[in-house]
């Protein structure tokens, strides 16, 4: 039986991180309905009044259950979506919703050769669990096209803590910011977050 714990302070190694998705899986959609959590829609509505282009191919990271999936197919009918996360069983939930031309189970931080390059790659509600920056931008920038997009959503405290505008300014010469959103709530309906932590969501555009 999946007890749920406190998302907060983190899961823990890639080992856990695995093993507590492929444990909440089944209830994963039905519980952040529940949470009220809206990230994806918001990071759609942002996609669809800034990017006038139509991405041919887009990659979803850590796409879960395919709750972003969904929006971005929503929206760009006719691209082809990919996508990939650390939990086999999410990525099963994820096969079933028909979204996605390919998923491949894999650790956001580690780089796959797709033999293609995106026009637009997602990594929401997952920055979270992200240990090395560098490593992470460095594998965004090498998946994208030239002028290709990159939205991502990240926690408030942990963006202070890390000092997340340093961060952002030494992508300059790869990237630049199109967009970040005022703060909003993250999971409105989840005991602990509730309006004390929230998510800013941010588009960047490779150079």
């Amino acid at each position: 039986m999946f007890n749920q714990k406190s998302l907060i302070s983190g899961i823990g190694n890639l080992s856990n991180i695995k093993k507590y998705y492929d444990d909440w899986s089944v209830k994963y959609d039905v519980t952040l309905n529940n949470w009220n959590y809206q990230a994806p829609k918001k990071s759609a509505r942002i996609l669809k009044q800034r990017i006038l282009s139509h991405p041919k191919n887009i990659l979803d990271l850590a796409c879960g259950t395919g709750l972003f999936g969904h929006e971005l197919n929503k929206i760009y009918k006719n691209s082809n979506i990919y996508g990939s996360d650390i939990s086999y069983q999410c990525i099963k939930i994820a096969k079933e919703k028909n979204i996605y031309k390919n998923l491949k189970k894999l650790d956001f931080e580690t780089k796959y050769d797709y033999k293609i390059r995106f026009d637009l790659i997602s990594l929401i509600g997952a920055m979270t669990y992200c240990r090395n920056f560098n490593k992470l931008f460095s594998i965004i920038n090498y998946y994208l096209n030239k002028k290709g997009f990159f939205i991502f959503s990240h926690r408030i405290d942990l963006w202070k803590t890390q000092d997340f505008d340093n961060i952002l300014k030494k992508l300059s010469n790869n990237f630049k910011i199109n967009y970040i959103s005022t703060p909003c709530n993250y999971l409105p309906l989840n005991n602990d977050f509730k309006d004390k932590i929230k998510i800013r969501i941010v588009l960047l555009q490779k150079c």
